[in-house]
């Protein structure tokens, strides 16, 4: 059993507060004495405990209420699930350079960001049984999704990462890093850092080796793409009238790193210099050797809430009941 809404439960400390509260201040009396001394003669009084549990009856109630509240649900017509063995962390490069509009996709000239993007939802489609991850990264490294096989959830986060969200640079060595610690301690068979870059490491705190040697201690591959045409490549920016152009960049890729990683890791490195090179890259990679687990995955839930709210009002209804018949009390 869980709760789809458990904050609700929250609320369940603050009712014996309540009673708390409620007993301390109470309500006045109906008739005021200067002694009860004046009427012990004519009258044999005890102290009444209906009150005490018609007060007991509502707080029980609105306990009920909160837990209906937070929607309590079982899982039922659970059937095993295939999962594969092999985590993946996917280093997405987002500095400034990554706007060059050296690539196609639908007959439309489109900047690295967005052919990235566009090849990597593929690939993320192809591998449902894959526990995907993201990092972004440019002068810092930063996690934009943790490893999930909820590919919707990573691919919205895909989508909202964009340039000029984090402060330009290119720390390779760092994304390699953050990825890494996404992978260290897990069980799975194998665990794949893909790294998407176009330039070279100019910020990272960690030299990119030495993030590729701890990679390779944990058993981690890394795989690294280098993104981009060869010689230059359109970048856009304004002229002075606020004029969309285009100046031409040089291709910066640090190739040499970027191969001594992956040969370190135990991976491969690509060179992506078109639509369909990437996309063929990310097939390739598609190929990795796949382990199979079975998982117990529950494919709907059965909600509580009539269990827990039904009788709340039961029993406030007999509070009410008790209250103005057999418990009928003065004002």
């Amino acid at each position: 059993m869980n709760f789809a809404a458990p904050w609700w439960l929250l609320g369940l400390p603050l009712i014996p507060l309540l009673a708390w509260l409620r007993g301390r201040t109470g309500r006045e009396s109906a008739f005021l004495y200067s002694s009860v001394g004046l009427v012990k003669g004519i009258t044999q009084l005890s102290r009444s405990r209906a009150g005490r549990f018609l007060l007991t009856l509502r707080w029980i109630a609105l306990a009920l209420f909160v837990v209906g509240m937070a929607r309590p649900q079982l899982g039922e017509g659970h059937a095993p699930h295939k999962a594969s063995g092999i985590d993946i962390v996917v280093a997405f490069d987002l500095s400034g350079s990554m706007a060059a509009e050296d690539f196609e996709l639908h007959g439309k000239r489109v900047n690295r960001v967005q052919i990235a993007k566009d090849v990597l939802n593929q690939f993320i489609d192809s591998r449902p049984n894959d526990r995907i991850g993201l990092v972004a990264f440019a002068r810092n490294a930063y996690i934009a999704a943790p490893l999930t096989l909820d590919h919707d959830f990573l691919k919205a986060n895909l989508d909202r990462i964009n340039l000029g969200q984090v402060e330009d640079g290119t720390a390779i060595g760092s994304a390699i890093t953050a990825a890494v610690n996404r992978l260290r301690g897990l069980k799975s068979k194998s665990r794949i850092v893909i790294l998407m870059t176009d330039g070279q490491d100019n910020a990272s705190k960690v030299p990119p080796l030495t993030a590729a040697d701890a990679a390779k201690a944990l058993g981690v591959k890394v795989y690294t793409i280098g993104v981009g045409t060869h010689g230059t490549a359109p970048v856009p920016t304004q002229d002075m009238f606020g004029r969309r152009v285009y100046v031409q960049q040089a291709v910066d890729i640090d190739e040499d790193t970027l191969r001594k990683i992956s040969d370190r890791t135990g991976g491969r490195y690509y060179r992506a210099d078109s639509a369909a090179t990437l996309r063929t890259i990310y097939a390739e990679i598609d190929k990795f050797e796949k382990t199979e687990v079975e998982i117990r995955k529950y494919q709907f839930y059965h909600e509580l809430f009539a269990y827990f709210v039904s009788p709340g009002l039961a029993l406030l209804f007999l509070e009410v009941i008790l209250g103005h018949t057999v418990w009928r009390k003065l004002p």
